[in-house]
């Protein structure tokens, strides 16, 4: 069965997951290009993994809930795809 996701995550100064609980799906990030500011992933080894305002990549078969993000108030991360 395939099903569509979309959504809006609005980041917060503190790091929060893009999916409250498991949910793996193949999907595009991306941070809109207009965000003010870089949005940060945490990335494996902890560090800060600035993506520009603009920037989008693809993931195959990834658990959302593994995937955090921190960044300014009022900027966004929007997440597009599914499972297929």
């Amino acid at each position: 069965m395939n099903n569509v996701l979309m959504r809006k995550v609005d980041v917060t100064e503190s790091y929060q997951p893009l999916a409250a609980e498991r949910t793996v799906v193949t999907v595009t990030i991306s941070c809109p290009p207009g965000n003010s500011a870089n949005v940060y992933f945490k990335g494996d080894d902890g560090s800060d993994v600035p993506w520009v305002a603009g920037e989008w990549h693809e993931f195959k078969n990834v658990d959302l809930s593994d995937i955090q993000v921190k960044g300014t108030v009022g900027d966004t991360v929007t997440v597009v795809g599914g499972t297929w």
